[in-house]
């Protein structure tokens, strides 16, 4: 395709170097938006804003004619994580680290806003490119950009997530439905009475209480959850105790819990609390509860993710484009797809053997440069197929 040639493949390269090195954390990313939006203005077509303090917002509007509004998301914020990897452009910031590879998903979107912006007679419609702030720190970006307005006009919404241990530039689309889970848990300290062991009736035993709870946990989905439904729930934290000979006054548990239907996220966090107050009332213990609730799962409309499934293969070839299973992560990308209907995809960065066997958020994550320009080709090919004069 003639438009491949157009690919600035360096620049793609040098712009998510930059940004690597200089990585700056969820709503603090006031250079990181600078940055952006300066390179943005090189580009011809485009209308810029800036609907919160650290996003940035180009919009291109077709020359051929009226048609959709697509919005293209890239996110751009850093985790406080201190880089260990051998990567040469290595973060230049002490515990601030693009380990989740946003600072790549940004370098693609520029490159597929720098070759649209010059295709601007051969589209019908608009595209809206979100470089999107803050998706790493709950409430986040996304929800704010839908509350400033920035999908108003917008039809459909597509993104793409860089992923380790996967083929380098390889496209994967969940078609089915849900692409990501909800990411809710809680942190709960039990306070009871400590004693000395030698004395156990003068305590009530946080880590008996604990551990009543911990059991009677683990039962939500077993007796509630249909197994048709998905739903998860890991007690990841339990602290108790000082010393053999003492009955301690404390503990603390904390728990992840992953679900996909709004009703089940509902049910499990009536039943947690459910369990825990009774289980504290049985035995005579109080209990501080923080019940947090994350990103909403996030889905992919069928019909448009096999459009961008036939884009990607278009772009890519159908050795390299493939049915994602859902992830069990999450992602505020879902704070868009419950106003308009999106798709998410997921992009190989590269494998184990290739130096790439560290996954997202650890301090040895990397991901192989030349993936990069397949999450642009198909961000390309996605909007021409959408809204190219035919």
């Amino acid at each position: 395709m003639d438009w491949f040639e157009q690919i600035p493949t360096e620049k793609i390269v040098e712009w998510r170097r930059h940004l690597h090195r200089n990585p700056e954390l969820s709503f603090k990313e006031f250079e990181t938006s600078q940055y952006i939006y300066d390179t943005l203005l090189t580009f011809p077509n485009l209308e810029l804003a800036r609907p919160t303090a650290t996003s940035v917002v180009a919009t291109l509007v077709g020359g051929a004619g009226e048609g959709k509004t697509i919005a293209l998301r890239a996110d751009m914020d850093a985790l406080p994580i201190q880089e260990e990897s051998d990567v040469e452009f290595k973060s230049t910031k002490d515990n601030v680290m693009h380990a989740c590879g946003h600072d790549t998903h940004v370098a693609m979107l520029l490159g597929a806003a720098k070759v649209l912006s010059e295709m601007k007679d051969k589209l019908a419609g608009t595209v809206k490119f979100i470089f999107q702030h803050a998706e790493e720190q709950v409430p986040g970006g996304a929800q704010e950009l839908v509350d400033a307005g920035v999908l108003k006009d917008v039809d459909q919404i597509y993104g793409i997530h860089i992923l380790p241990k996967l083929v380098a530039g390889s496209l994967g689309v969940v078609t089915t439905g849900y692409a990501t889970t909800a990411a809710d848990g809680f942190f709960l300290k039990i306070q009871g009475k400590g004693s000395h062991a030698s004395t156990p009736e003068l305590s009530i035993d946080p880590i008996v209480v604990g551990s009543q709870m911990v059991m009677a946990l683990q039962t939500i989905v077993s007796r509630n959850v249909k197994p048709s439904e998905m739903a998860a729930l890991s007690i990841g934290e339990f602290h108790s105790g000082q010393a053999a000979n003492i009955i301690a006054d404390t503990a603390s548990l904390s728990c992840s819990i992953r679900t996909t239907s709004e009703e089940v996220r509902d049910l499990m966090e009536e039943r947690v609390k459910k369990i825990i107050d009774q289980v504290a009332s049985t035995y005579g213990a109080t209990y501080e509860l923080d019940y947090i609730r994350g990103y909403s799962a996030l889905y992919n409309t069928p019909e448009l993710a096999q459009l961008a499934k036939a884009s990607a293969i278009k772009a890519l070839g159908e050795e390299l484009v493939y049915d994602s299973p859902m992830l069990m992560a999450s992602e505020d990308f879902s704070a868009y797809t419950k106003v308009i209907p999106g798709c998410y995809m997921f992009l190989g960065g590269g494998l184990d053997e290739e130096g790439c066997g560290f996954m997202n958020h650890h301090p040895k994550f990397k991901i192989l440069e030349e993936s990069m320009v397949n999450g642009t080709k198909v961000e390309v090919q996605l909007i021409l197929d959408l809204l190219g004069k035919q």
